[in-house]
């Protein structure tokens, strides 16, 4: 029996083991900074499924992940129920409190930023853009991770301020590679990496990639064959949620509103899609 978690996160637990952690995913599944009630089954695992092969196809970039095998997972947790599959044991670094936010296309705050006031993460851009319109080169949009309420869109300036020009430039130029290499191989397989958000940790002084990386709880992934300017493509991932809760009259604020099984199980189904197609494209560079 694995004792109760350091750390409970909105779908993550978190064990401290000194210089290491184990993150677990859990089923739990959130929206607009709100955890719903209803679980989506094997979520976790297959988001870890999904990092852990990104973090080896970019094995290459500095990361977190030390190992995904529980059998060298320290004891108690090795091999232990409630964290086979869907865990990783990584190094413990200082969190850079941002997210690395890389945009192809225009949609989600970036576009109603852009509607607003004629700017996306403050830099103004021509009149007259299209929902869904796709930007001539991705673009680093950071946001300020808050401990509380929703995390911040900043402009680059103020992220550069606040870091060090020089961990800045690091951070964006790896972000930006990270997305350009990762959208190329999945437009291969149909499939548009609209957006993207990465995390970074210093070790030794130096940016590390931690967190998880492009799954679809922090990406946007479109199936490219409904891709049409001025619309909204179909989604591969968590927006699907976002999309639905958006219809009905919630506020945002908990309680959230049960979920019907016919969402969950859709969730699921785009989910276990798009690691079809993750591992097609992976396995065929």
């Amino acid at each position: 029996m694995i004792p109760n978690p350091h750390y409970k996160g909105k779908v993550r637990d978190v064990y401290d083991l000194g210089t290491e952690l184990l993150l677990v995913a859990t089923d739990r599944i959130s929206a607009f900074d709100v955890v719903f009630s209803e679980p989506v089954e094997d979520k976790g695992k297959i988001l870890t499924r999904i990092s852990t092969k990104w973090f080896h196809h970019f094995h290459e970039i500095p990361n977190h992940l030390v190992t995904d095998d529980p059998n060298l997972f320290p004891k108690p947790y090795q091999n232990d129920p409630a964290v086979v599959g869907r865990s990783v044991l990584v190094k413990k670094a200082k969190r850079i409190d941002f997210e690395c936010v890389v945009r192809g296309y225009l949609t989600g705050s970036a576009w109603k930023e852009y509607l607003q006031s004629g700017t996306i993460a403050e830099t103004p851009y021509p009149k007259g853009l299209q929902e869904s319109y796709q930007f001539p080169t991705p673009i680093f949009t950071p946001a300020r991770k808050n401990d509380s309420g929703h995390d911040e869109n900043v402009s680059e300036e103020t992220m550069e301020k606040e870091v060090g020009s020089v961990l800045f430039q690091k951070v964006k130029n790896l972000s930006l590679r990270l997305y350009t290499e990762a959208h190329g191989l999945m437009a291969k397989q149909g499939i548009l990496l609209c957006d993207t958000k990465f995390e970074f940790g210093l070790m030794d002084g130096e940016p590390i990639l931690i967190d998880e990386i492009l799954t679809p709880d922090s990406s946007r992934y479109w199936d490219a064959s409904t891709y049409v300017l001025g619309k909204t493509p179909a989604s591969f991932d968590k927006q699907i949620l976002r999309n639905w809760l958006e219809s009905t009259s919630w506020d945002k604020n908990p309680p959230p509103p049960q979920l019907p099984e016919s969402l969950i199980q859709e969730l699921r189904k785009k989910y276990l899609e798009l690691e079809e197609k993750i591992n097609l494209c992976l396995s065929q560079k």
